[in-house]
């Protein structure tokens, strides 16, 4: 278990109150929306109080992005935080969680990239690493389903492209999208990014089932490899 002291970030952000009101995370959310806000700031906006900053970089400090499975317990030993606080955190990030990953129930179709970039920006787009999501269409191309696949670095290398497809085939789909993030916001495909197209394209052409897209989200921005032309036929 940590101790006490290796909760302690190297150098402690400002109290709330040597802040402008402009600056401060909740005015800021107020100001600009949640989007332009940085993890630091979102969790000191849950958190509140004076030391809501230092907190919330300790807690980033501490776990990054594994804080949703820290045990309630856990968050309560984390000085600025307390038993209220971090039953409001738990199920803020729950919240997050259900909302990001649940299924559509609703089928969704796809008649343009930008419906399916609908889905993929608030899924993926503001994402801190790499997360590589499968759409699972039918013939209308209406979404039956969607898998995150991967996370971390994604190349062609990580991806299996069997993998990709055995979800498509259990699901008895009649074509896939895939998409990934680019963490850096910038959704310019790179070299590994055309090569994974392309064999996922002509895979899918070997087992009938047609890789209609890969999207590439970079914050609010995407790019349709096949609105360029790149890695399909």
């Amino acid at each position: 278990m940590p101790t006490q002291s290796s909760f302690l970030p190297a150098t402690a952000p400002p109290l709330l109150g040597q802040l402008p009101l402009r600056e401060r995370p909740a005015e800021r959310l107020y100001a600009v929306g949640p989007g332009a806000l940085s993890l630091t700031e979102l969790l000191a906006a849950i958190i509140g109080g004076p030391r809501q900053l230092e907190t919330a970089q300790t807690l980033i400090t501490q776990w990054g992005d594994t804080l949703s499975q820290v045990e309630q317990a856990e968050l309560e030993r984390v000085p600025g935080v307390g038993r209220q606080t971090a039953a409001r955190l738990k199920a803020a990030l729950e919240l997050g969680q259900r909302l990001a990953y649940q299924q559509p129930t609703d089928r969704y179709q796809i008649r343009a990239p930008q419906d399916a970039a609908n889905i993929l920006i608030p899924l993926i787009g503001h994402q801190e690493q790499e997360h590589f999501v499968v759409l699972y269409l039918d013939t209308r191309n209406q979404v039956l389903d969607r898998e995150v696949l991967y996370k971390g670095t994604i190349n062609t290398t990580i991806v299996r492209i069997a993998e990709v497809f055995r979800g498509a085939i259990r699901r008895q789909c009649a074509s896939i999208m895939v998409s990934h993030n680019h963490p850096s916001t910038n959704p310019e495909p790179s070299p590994d990014d055309v090569l994974l197209t392309r064999r996922l394209y002509e895979t899918g052409k070997t087992l009938e089932v047609e890789l209609l897209d890969h999207i590439i989200v970079g914050g609010n921005r995407f790019i349709s490899l096949r609105e360029r032309g790149i890695g399909f036929g």
